[in-house]
């Protein structure tokens, strides 16, 4: 049984778009020039499609991948670049993971 995810936000280098899902669109517009940015630096730097999705739990997680072939899309520095995100931006995302849960799944009860 696949898991149930929903998309936050993602930028793709190869078609030069960035996504930002409507349902989000609630967010002040300081907290989505940052996500987009983020977003979008993150593509720049190591190439490929970068998503930040929240888990059926309401954990952010980061997915990215490179599209078959592409030899410039970097694995170390994709790597990198997450653990960066997550260390530099942990405040931000602490507070979106509450939003999900509170604005988007109505959750009272809050899983921390």
């Amino acid at each position: 049984m696949e898991q149930e995810t929903m998309v936050l936000c993602g930028a793709n280098a190869y078609e030069e778009k960035y996504y930002l899902n409507e349902r989000f669109g609630g967010l002040p517009e300081q907290i989505k020039e940052e996500l987009r940015i983020m977003c979008v630096l993150y593509t720049h730097d190591v190439g490929g499609i970068f998503l930040v999705e929240f888990d059926e739990k309401g954990s952010l997680q980061f997915k990215t991948e490179a599209a078959e072939g592409d030899y410039t899309y970097d694995e170390i520095g994709a790597a990198l670049k997450i653990r960066e995100i997550q260390r530099t931006k942990e405040e931000l995302l602490r507070s979106l993971e509450l939003y999900y849960q509170i604005v988007i799944k109505g959750q009272r009860k809050i899983v921390l």
